[in-house]
């Protein structure tokens, strides 16, 4: 009789990791390992001496609100917020249990944290810099079509956060290389090919697609094979989206800042306090390019931009 009891005292005193993220299980696989490598590094297996409860949006923002409020009613040891919209979802469902998120775009400016090096209160995180260099993905599309005067940006104004922000970087961007620049939305996969019609009734050179939204993040492979079956020269922000047929990517390893986040969950869990974390920086850049893809479209590469690239695919 006491073996029951012993093991249900045990069961309670292992911590839980509410791990919430606004797309899901299938497209995040790879990230998910990551935070669990981290996790793994600081000491922590999840079902040996931690649990962790999943919460997928589905690429449903909206029901991210619900979902954070029942991890904490669950009364979770520590929130993993992986993706903007998590983190913003997360802070606003507790101002106690410890958060420590994932996000592309500038914390401070969110409003999830006082001060990168003194967060303040119950959130920390790690950040990328995807947001930070859109501007640059519109300036490699631009050395690569020099020619070109009209280009197309995408966001999700699902995520207004990011999608407001780098908009307007990319305004200032495209002014400065004397470009036209239209705006394009899109909240789900169902607008995709609507996108790349559009693309092509602006008479739009190219298209950069935003970086630091759930939706395009998960479906970078999506987008690239779009890309390339409308004959329509991209640039996206990861390596599913060269790998699934898109000319370019540019941006943070997203991978990087998923090892890094469950680094610092393992240590909210040791006791360490979010307060006292600073914001950590995932910096790695690559840039990436589809040989294939650029012959496709009747691009020649110069060696230059070859020169620079992390990742070729010929």
């Amino acid at each position: 009789m006491a073996w029951p009891v012993s093991a249900r005292a045990q069961q309670a005193l292992t911590p839980v990791i509410g791990f919430l993220n606004a797309a899901s299980a299938e497209t995040y696989a790879p990230q998910v390992e990551a935070f669990l490598d981290g996790l793994r590094e600081a000491g922590y297996v999840d079902g040996r001496n931690v649990t962790i409860e999943y919460r997928w949006a589905q690429d449903q923002n909206d029901h991210l609100p619900s979902l954070a409020a029942d991890l904490v009613g669950r009364q979770v040891t520590v929130i993993a917020a992986t993706s903007t919209p998590a983190a913003l979802a997360a802070k606003s469902a507790t101002q106690t249990i410890p958060i420590v998120f994932e996000s592309a775009a500038d914390p401070v400016q969110l409003g999830l944290v006082e001060s990168l090096s003194r967060p303040g209160r119950n959130v920390t995180g790690v950040t990328q810099l995807n947001v930070e260099v859109a501007p640059k993905r519109l300036e490699i599309l631009h050395e690569l079509i020099p020619a070109a005067s009209v280009m197309a940006f995408l966001v999700d104004p699902s995520e207004p956060a990011v999608a407001e922000s780098t908009a307007n970087q990319m305004k200032a961007a495209a002014a400065t290389l004397g470009l036209k620049l239209h705006v394009l939305d899109a909240s789900s996969e169902s607008d995709f090919d609507a996108v790349f019609a559009r693309v092509s009734q602006l008479r739009a050179s190219a298209l950069v697609i935003s970086a630091g939204t759930a939706i395009f993040a998960s479906r970078s492979g999506r987008l690239g094979a779009l890309a390339t079956e409308h004959g329509v020269p991209a640039v996206g922000a990861n390596y599913g989206f060269v790998r699934g047929g898109g000319l370019m990517s540019y941006g943070a390893d997203i991978i990087e800042a998923y090892h890094l986040t469950g680094g610092y969950v393992g240590r909210v869990l040791k006791g360490e306090k979010t307060a006292d974390l600073p914001v950590q920086q995932a910096t790695k850049i690559e840039l990436m390019i589809n040989l294939k893809a650029a012959k496709a479209l009747g691009i020649t590469v110069p060696l230059t931009l070859l020169g620079r690239a992390e990742k070729v695919i010929e």
